[in-house]
């Protein structure tokens, strides 16, 4: 793999370094720039995303094609929980409007593994939506 696929700061993280690469995540997913948030994950990557499986790059292009198809006015913050030389916990809350109007806020858990180049390689998300007023927004 050639350096132009590194994606820093690289494994194994320090306190600092892990706080920067879960807000590099944060700062890619709320541009909601696909060809960007792809770049971070490995050719190979594996994702768990609620009950759907995503295998690559590729497939991650076209799950986040869909999702904001029908995610609008998408807005995420992400929060490091632990991590461990190659490996983080983060929780996330992220609100939404729907095409008829109903927004959304959704929680959950991620678990990100991440290959010697920083891309990550492994990520499996847990969330659940919870149905909001537009005056009950807070992001």
């Amino acid at each position: 793999m050639n350096t132009t696929e590194q994606k820093l700061p690289l494994p194994p993280f320090t306190m600092e370094t892990a706080l920067l690469k879960v807000q590099l995540a944060e700062d890619a997913w709320n541009s909601q720039d696909i060809d960007r948030i792809a770049q971070a994950y490995t050719i190979d990557t594996e994702w768990r995303n609620r009950t759907e499986f995503i295998n690559g790059r590729e497939e991650v292009k076209a799950f986040l094609k869909r999702k904001w198809e029908k995610e609008r006015h998408y807005k995420l913050k992400k929060e490091l929980w632990g991590f461990r030389e190659n490996r983080m916990a983060v929780r996330f809350e992220y609100e939404y409007q729907t095409e008829d109007g109903q927004w959304f806020r959704a929680y959950g858990n991620e678990l990100w593994e991440f290959d010697e180049n920083g891309l990550m390689r492994k990520r499996f998300a847990s969330i659940n939506d919870l149905e909001i007023a537009a005056t009950d927004r807070i992001l």
